[in-house]
């Protein structure tokens, strides 16, 4: 008989993962975690498509709009944490996650949705017209 979550999830995961379920002698892995690399899968790609908008000339749009899809896969990510998970301590550790991570994509359309900043007003010369000495030698 046929496991069809075991097709599922190996058809998600990227192949080395599922080399390395079945090397190590986890046949069962793929039944039991099944459902929960599923939604972990489905979370990452929703997460990577986001990031891969398309440029629209607003940097300070387009790295807020990546971010919130960023934080928006740590929350799903963290969602499935929660729903498949057994250890106390990640439990937590997903539901501080997911309250941060809402916090922080409030506070980046605030963000975008109030004043700039006085720093945004005043933007710095580029790199060619400033003094050597003041440029930080560490990337």
């Amino acid at each position: 008989m046929v496991n069809i979550y075991r097709i599922v999830a190996a058809a998600s995961m990227p192949a080395g993962l599922t080399l390395a379920l079945v090397a190590m002698g986890s046949p069962r892995a793929l039944d039991t975690e099944a459902p929960f690399l599923a939604e972990n899968r489905a979370a990452m790609d929703r997460m990577m498509t986001g990031m891969n908008a398309k440029p629209s000339g607003d940097v300070d749009g387009d790295f807020a709009a990546m971010m919130v899809a960023h934080h928006q896969g740590a929350i799903d990510m963290a969602r499935a944490e929660l729903h498949y998970g057994h250890n106390e301590r990640l439990r937590r550790i997903a539901q501080q996650i997911i309250v941060e991570q809402q916090q922080e994509i409030i506070a980046m359309r605030a963000a975008l949705d109030g004043p700039p900043s006085k720093a945004a007003a005043t933007p710095e010369p580029p790199q060619s017209t400033r003094d050597p000495a003041a440029v930080s030698s560490h990337p």
